[in-house]
């Protein structure tokens, strides 16, 4: 399957969600609503979903394998730094800084 088109739809500068996005597949299927959240100094998305009467939510649409949500978190975060690439790469030196301590920590346990 094949990323065809990515729209950011809206943008926040407030808060951890920063954009809501569309992503289209195969020039066939659109899915809407992916999130762009920045949060833990780390940019990732969130598929669409609903919230369900217990409080919890589930998503709508989402990727079944890990490969597939990283090819869809990449093309996305990559059109979003188009957008604000002040903000991205403020962030992607951290999550470097970031990944390095908890190995670390796991050395010493």
């Amino acid at each position: 399957m094949e990323i065809t088109d990515i729209r950011i739809r809206k943008t926040f500068e407030e808060g951890p969600m920063k954009a809501v996005v569309s992503v289209t597949f195969d020039n066939e299927l659109a899915v809407h609503d992916i999130k762009v959240i920045n949060a833990h100094d780390r940019y990732f998305i969130v598929m669409p979903g609903r919230k369900n009467p217990d409080g919890s939510f589930r998503d709508i649409a989402h990727p079944i394998n890990g490969a597939f949500r990283h090819m869809i978190e990449v093309a996305v975060l990559k059109e979003y730094e188009s957008i604000h690439p002040l903000e991205t790469a403020e962030a992607a030196e951290k999550p470097a800084e970031t990944a390095e301590e908890p190995a670390a920590e796991e050395a010493e346990i």
